[in-house]
């Protein structure tokens, strides 16, 4: 008889929600009771593992309401700072390796990829020619929409492995499908290297199933037919719980288990929501960093 080896693996967590604040929930309750106990290299000595877990996220109605979590850490403010720096990359003006800035923002790893040498040359001309993987996604669909080709990826070997802090977004594709009335769906998956569930994985998503809307009304309009939202698909290698703030989530994990998460969910329209987010509009219209400076 063969011997068993004890191995330690790190868990893979399923899950299914109807909407945004759900799908959260649930992650974070999964990843907390689930994770494997692991260090990073975040960690100070105080500090407790991480709880981490590989992760796929199922929403069934991803832009279903309601669609904001009232206790995800930010606000509506920093909600929609964020997603106009991925849809709208109104921060990609803060790319500048050379001066020590960021090295890349998911905008423009999406709408301009172009390949360097390495990183210091990440900001100078080269003779690449700058590829909108977005626009790809969408004229590759609106032309077949069974294609399984229709995807964009955020990662460059050549620079990206020296940084700091390397893209956690790595690919997103897409294709359309039919139901039995010919009506067409748009459907995302979204493959990420690394996450922090509480602070990050919310906005993340919010943002990025904005995207999913954006590509499915330009494909409606490239075709002439409807094209909706369907089924968003999230997948982490790494979905992580850092130590440094579990006295923080264990707080929430206790309302998360006494009560249905609706007690704690806005829908988009919600008046203080929409108040708020207006507000951040504007003030982003007149200066793009406006929310980066109110927090400095």
């Amino acid at each position: 008889m063969g011997t068993s080896v004890s191995t330690a693996n790190i868990p893979v967590i399923a899950i299914t929600a109807d909407c945004l604040p759900e799908a959260w929930e649930k992650a974070v309750l999964a990843v907390w009771d689930k994770g494997l106990d692991v260090r990073t290299q975040y960690d100070k000595s105080v500090d407790p593992p991480s709880k981490d877990a590989t992760v796929i996220v199922t929403i069934n109605n991803p832009l279903g309401e309601p669609r904001i979590h009232k206790n995800f850490p930010g606000g509506p403010a920093e909600l929609e700072a964020y997603r106009q720096e991925v849809v709208d990359g109104i921060h990609d003006h803060w790319i500048d390796p050379a001066a020590g800035k960021w090295t890349y923002t998911y905008h423009e790893r999406l709408r301009a990829y172009c390949p360097v040498e390495n990183i210091r040359d990440a900001y100078s001309p080269k003779p690449f020619s700058k590829v909108d993987q977005i626009q790809y996604i969408i004229d590759t669909l609106a032309q077949s929409g069974h294609s399984r080709r229709a995807q964009a990826i955020t990662w460059m070997p050549t620079a990206d492995p020296g940084t700091d802090d390397p893209p956690c977004l790595q690919r997103i594709w897409c294709r359309l499908v039919a139901n039995d009335a010919g009506k067409l769906s748009l459907n995302m998956n979204t493959h990420w290297r690394s996450r922090d569930l509480y602070k990050a994985w919310f906005m993340n998503v919010y943002a990025i199933t904005d995207l999913q809307r954006i590509i499915a009304e330009n494909i409606s309009e490239k075709t002439s037919k409807p094209v909706t939202v369907g089924r968003y698909v999230d997948i982490s290698d790494s979905l992580h719980i850092y130590g440094s703030y579990f006295d923080e989530v264990a707080r929430e994990v206790e309302k998360m288990r006494q009560s249905p998460f609706t007690e704690r969910a806005w829908q988009s329209n919600h008046q203080a929501f929409e108040m708020m987010t207006l507000e951040a509009r504007e003030n982003l219209t007149k200066d793009p960093d406006w929310y980066a400076k109110a927090r400095s």
